[in-house]
């Protein structure tokens, strides 16, 4: 199999929409409804408030020229020692191979390089959190005491915060 890991862009937007449908299940658990034909554009450029577009960063893997893992973060958000992953998604079909896990070493490999970022941050939906607690506490985050609100169509639900320390050289 060819894997390649590269940043998307707007001309990507066809190969997202394609795994977010693949992957329908998430979509219907956090939105209760399928996945939108926007929705591939939405995740690529929606920005939180105060984040600049250079700070948004989207990062692929394909296997054989099909997108099987995608990941979204933001740098800075919600503070500036914080990288935050707004989504790290694999291909249906696809869980349980190790990609999420791949993506999620890529991402490290990234993000560690990012000066100032000491902590990973994510928020699990808690009608997505049986699905995603085992995967995130598997690579080592743990969950905070914050709690969000989550209202996404007729989803009304809680977001719990958990976090990751970026391993520094000297803790390795």
């Amino acid at each position: 199999m060819d894997m390649e890991y590269r940043k998307l862009d707007l001309h990507d937007v066809a190969s997202l929409q394609t795994l977010l449908q693949s992957n329908s299940g998430y979509s219907r658990r956090v939105s209760g409804r399928d996945p939108q034909k926007a929705d591939g554009h939405a995740i690529l450029t929606a920005l939180p408030p105060g984040i600049d577009k250079d700070d948004k960063h989207a990062w692929g893997l394909w296997a054989d020229g099909q997108l099987v893992a995608f990941a979204d973060v933001i740098r800075g958000y919600p503070s500036p020692n914080v990288a935050y992953i707004g989504l790290l998604m694999t291909a249906g079909g696809q869980s349980r191979r190790g990609l999420g896990r791949a993506m999620f070493g890529l991402l490290l490999g990234e993000i560690s390089g990012w000066h100032g970022v000491s902590v990973v941050r994510l928020g699990i939906v808690t009608a997505n959190a049986e699905v995603a607690v085992p995967f995130w506490q598997s690579l080592g985050f743990a969950q905070t005491e914050e709690l969000k609100s989550h209202v996404d169509g007729p989803v009304s639900s809680t977001v719990t915060l958990w976090e990751y320390p970026i391993p520094t050289p000297y803790s390795m």
